[in-house]
């Protein structure tokens, strides 16, 4: 019975620094997927949770001006199909911390 708060306590810890900011100079894979009446805004929502799950002010900042001050934000690699409501797009990409 000894494991499950040990499981408990590995499971809070991976949850805490999945929302942390990325270190300096770092670079890092994410991917997410995005669901919207049209391909762009299912793309730009995309774009949207990768920066999110990465780094909230840089997610606010992005969606106010459309930049990443502090991050270079690579190339991005979208699959998009017809969804049940517009499109749902697949999307990964590499960020840096810079």
């Amino acid at each position: 019975m000894r494991q499950v708060p040990l499981m408990m306590a590995a499971g809070l810890l991976a949850g805490a620094l999945a929302g942390t900011p990325a270190e300096a100079k770092s670079c890092f894979k994410k991917a997410a997927v995005g669901d919207a009446l049209t391909q762009d805004l299912a793309k730009f929502q995309v774009d949207a949770m990768l920066l999110q799950s990465t780094d909230w002010s840089i997610y606010f900042t992005y969606i106010s001006s459309g930049t990443t001050p502090g991050y270079t934000f690579g190339k991005r690699s979208y699959q998009c199909a017809p969804g049940s409501v517009g499109w749902e797009c697949r999307g990964s990409a590499t960020l840096c911390k810079l």
